[in-house]
Order: C-alpha cells, then sequence, then structure tokens
C-alpha cells in the first residue's frame, strides 16, 4: 500500500481541522452524562445529534431495549435509557463498514469531576474526553474527511453511539447485534494506550446478581425460627471466590454483598453481585455450570436462591480474522508513521458484541489517554489529529480494496 493523492487530500483535510477535532471533545466531555443521568445523556445526545448532521447522511435517534435490575431488596426493577444514535450513509454500497462509540461515561451527576483542564505537561485532564467523547470526535472527523475521497461510493457505513457502553450495553446490545451481522469491518472508538497500543484479544464479561431469600425472625426470642440470607450470602461469596484458579483465565470478582437490617432481626434478604472474565466460549461454559450448581444448593436450610444475569461481552479472542484485521492496521499506520502494536486485554466493550455478530473489528482507535474510569482521566491533545488521519486511511484502503474487507468478513464466518 502507498498513500494516493486523493488520500493524502483526505488527510491534509483532517489536519486542517485538528483544532475542531480537541474543541468539541472539549466541549462535550463538560456535559455530564454518566450512564444513570437521563437528563445529562439526552443533553449529549442534543448536541450529538446537531453535530452529526453536517455529515452527508441520514441520522435517527433509535429507542433502546428496556431491561431490569436487581435492587438491593432482591425486587426486579425495570429500566430503560436514552435513545442510541444512528447515523447511516450508502446502505447499498457493496462493503459495509460498522463504527460505533458510547456517549455515557462512568461519572455521575453529583461528581466533582466536571471540566476539563489542562495538565502542566500539555495532556487534558476531564470526565470522558478520552473515554470516550474524543474517540468520537476522531470517528466524526474521519468520516467528514473520507466523503471527499473520489472512492467513497464504494463503501457504505452506519454509525451508532449508545447510551450504555459503560454498564454493559444492556438496551443498545439487539442494535450492536443487527449491526455486526451485516457489516464486514467493525470501527470502535475506545482510546488506546497512552503510547498508542491497541487492544488485541479481549475476555469475555459477565455480571450476576445472586438473590440470596431467608426467612426473618427476632434475632433474640426466635432466632432458631430464622434462616439468615446475610449469612447464606457471606458463604455463597467466599464458594464464588474458590473458584478463582480452578480454571485458566476465568476470574469471579465478588464485588458486594447487600441486604439485612436491624441488628436484632434475622436477615430475609440479601443480595451478592458478582463479575465473571473467560477468555473463552469453553470456559464461559464450565463457568457457566459451576454458577448454576451453586444457585440450585443453597448453603443451609430456609434459604432459596434466584440467580440473575449473564455474559454482556463474549470472549473476543484473536481468530484469523482479527489478525489479518491488525495486520492491515499496522500496515496503515506505518505508511502514517505511526507504529502500531497490540496487546491483550482483559477489558471488555461494544467490540466483543460485534465481534460475536460477526464482525472483524478493531475497538481501541480513539484518542492516546490513560487512567480512565477515574478523576485523572487524560487524552493526548496531539493524538487526535493523528488517530483521526489513522481512521481516514483505514477507510480510504478499505474502498480502495487494499484493505480487503470481503475477505476479511469471510474469515470471521468461518470460525464461528
Amino acid at each position: 500500500m502507498r498513500i494516493l493523492p486523493q488520500d493524502q487530500a483526505a488527510l491534509d483535510l483532517v489536519g486542517r481541522g485538528a483544532s475542531v477535532l480537541v474543541d468539541r471533545a472539549v466541549d462535550w466531555a463538560q456535559v455530564n452524562s454518566g450512564s444513570d443521568n437521563a437528563d445529562g445523556l439526552n443533553a449529549m445526545l442534543d448536541r450529538l445529534d446537531a453535530e452529526t448532521r453536517r455529515l452527508p447522511a441520514e441520522v435517527e435517534r433509535i429507542p433502546t431495549a428496556g431491561f431490569s435490575t436487581v435492587g438491593d431488596d432482591g425486587t426486579l426493577r425495570p429500566q430503560s435509557r436514552a435513545d442510541a444514535l444512528r447515523i447511516t450513509a450508502r446502505p447499498e454500497a457493496p462493503i459495509q463498514v460498522v463504527l460505533t462509540g458510547h456517549y455515557d461515561t462512568v461519572y455521575p451527576a453529583d461528581s466533582p469531576f466536571q471540566t476539563v483542564t489542562a495538565r502542566p505537561d500539555g495532556a487534558l485532564n476531564g470526565p470522558g474526553i478520552a473515554d470516550m467523547k474524543g474517540g468520537i470526535s476522531v470517528m466524526l472527523g474521519a468520516l467528514a474527511a473520507f466523503e471527499t475521497h473520489p472512492e467513497r461510493e464504494r463503501v457504505g457505513w452506519t454509525v451508532l453511539l449508545s447510551p450504555d457502553e459503560e454498564i454493559g450495553s444492556p438496551a443498545s446490545a439487539p442494535l450492536l447485534a443487527e449491526l455486526g451481522a451485516r457489516g464486514h469491518v467493525g470501527m470502535t472508538y475506545e482510546p488506546a494506550l497512552a503510547d498508542g497500543t491497541l487492544a488485541g484479544a479481549r475476555k469475555g464479561s459477565g455480571n450476576f446478581h445472586l438473590i440470596v431469600t431467608g426467612r426473618a425472625a427476632h434475632a433474640g426470642r426466635a432466632f432458631h425460627e430464622g434462616a439468615n440470607a446475610v449469612a447464606g450470602a457471606a458463604v455463597l461469596a467466599a464458594a464464588l471466590h474458590a473458584l478463582n484458579g480452578q480454571r485458566d483465565g476465568v476470574t469471579v470478582n465478588v464485588a458486594r454483598i447487600a441486604g439485612g437490617g436491624p441488628l436484632n432481626v434475622v436477615a430475609d434478604n440479601a443480595v451478592v453481585r458478582f463479575n465473571v472474565r473467560v477468555p473463552d466460549l469453553d470456559a464461559a461454559d464450565w463457568i457457566t455450570v459451576e454458577l448454576a450448581a451453586l444457585a440450585a444448593s443453597p448453603p443451609f436450610e430456609g434459604l432459596t436462591l434466584d440467580l440473575h444475569g449473564g455474559f454482556t461481552r463474549p470472549p473476543k479472542p484473536m481468530d484469523a480474522a482479527q489478525t489479518a484485521l491488525f495486520e492491515a492496521v499496522r500496515e496503515t499506520g506505518a505508511l502514517l508513521g505511526q507504529t502500531i502494536a497490540w496487546s491483550p486485554s482483559g477489558g471488555v466493550c461494544e467490540g466483543n458484541n460485534l465481534h460475536a455478530a460477526g464482525l472483524p473489528n478493531i475497538d481501541t482507535l480513539g484518542v492516546r489517554g490513560g487512567l480512565i474510569h477515574s478523576p485523572d482521566e487524560f487524552a493526548w491533545p496531539d493524538s487526535f489529529v493523528e488517530r483521526a488521519q489513522l481512521s481516514t486511511l483505514m477507510l480510504c484502503k478499505i474502498a480502495s480494496g487494499e484493505i480487503d474487507a470481503e475477505r476479511l468478513k469471510r474469515l470471521r464466518l468461518e470460525t464461528m
């Protein structure tokens, strides 16, 4: 591959828009859109809706699916989220590229971390500046530049911006699955590491809630008439933790036990909340059997157990399609003087969902940054143009056929 004059023209356009890429990400990062902040999510959606209408594409707000969460008292509580934003260009083109991102962050409405500042070393410190409002700005910059390329008609693209990635995509998962099934190549804009390293293989992740129901009684006068749900939850938590080390790559993190009440009452309710990470589908099957066995065996008489949750992010191994795509991105980056490397990650994202639906994808095409999910989250300003140019050139090479999207899709389908 080499950079052709028409490619260079698109790359130069990205370079001339450097300030726009950074400034709009800073503006967006100062809109709190924590996953549970409905007003903030809708405010952010309005801004994205207005911005994406600058592209020559159809912009739609798509309702997301309802879902349920488990309250600390063990009751199921229906939930809803803001709309997703879908932007579509040339859906009839022979090659279809799927680009995804999320506009929610991990910072709640009452978080003290609400603004963007510049660190002494020049990095931008702000909520979501890397994860992933900076990534969304990079994505839109690349698409705007690609739309000036003379071979753009060969490629159609669909963007999905979702409101719930940080809580596992329970509301947008059906939309991701639909897009993944019909696309050829996926591009997702989670941040790269600070040095530009991409995430390669990713583990799968599941969130689970084990409801323990006991029998209340007076702790002094009738203790033995009760069945203590909190004590049972503690036994179960220890059993869950004991699963660690029994299967390579499988981890079980008991994150929280909720429940109980006054000190003179035998607790009749508790919830054990835990996360599971698995390297592959066989491991997912193994842990599923183990969890079912635990949930079928109350630790003592008088308790009943009810397991909720499951795997929201399937494993994403470095299969033949992923390996071929990463090599193509490495070659594309080299044309720009960028060294592209990748490493396995225990973290998960929408790329897991897209891969499970049959879409080879790169899911860390966003800005270079780090310390995400903390008040020290940062992004390097010079990476905005750098990463937007990488995505732009990828799109150009998909359009020219030098990145063979149809072959990549065939390779992925052969391993499903």
